[in-house]
């Protein structure tokens, strides 16, 4: 079945794009989250203005993670743990942890954009990235202290 992309999705193409996927992959998913529209005589007509919309709305996005990664350079986050006598902390400080502290301050965001490699276990000063695309990151910092 041929279809028009509405948005951009990853390993598909960019909205706008004209694809073939299986009938069912189109029925059952695609369609009914609004990914794609039928490529109609009509619908191929609207191809422009599918691109403009959806490069619209790209940019509404990125300019918000901008402000949010400007926000997030300007906050050092402070935990307080209970660690043995080398410092090493009993439980961690996870991406959960780092969610739940920004959203304290008024920041949402979503953990998959927290990029440590293993949980924080050791009293200190960190440096974690926040990556919201491959362009816009920001550096939070961290102090993990003992309790």
């Amino acid at each position: 079945m041929k279809v028009i992309l509405v948005k951009d999705i990853a390993k598909m193409g960019l909205a706008g794009s004209v694809i073939k996927v299986a009938d069912g992959y189109a029925r059952n998913y695609l369609l009914p989250k609004k990914l794609v529209i039928l490529a109609t005589k009509s619908n191929l007509a609207k191809i422009e203005t599918i691109k403009k919309k959806a490069e619209l709305e790209k940019l509404e996005i990125e300019n918000h993670f901008k402000a949010l990664a400007l926000k997030i350079n300007d906050i050092t986050l402070k935990f307080t743990r209970k660690a043995d006598e080398n410092d090493h902390l009993f439980g961690s400080v996870s991406e959960n942890d780092i969610v739940k502290s920004l959203a304290e301050k008024g920041i949402e965001i979503h953990k998959s954009v927290v990029d440590i490699q293993k949980h924080l276990k050791e009293i200190g000063s960190f440096d974690v990235q926040i990556a919201f695309s491959s362009e816009i990151t920001a550096n939070l910092k961290i102090n993990i202290e003992k309790e």
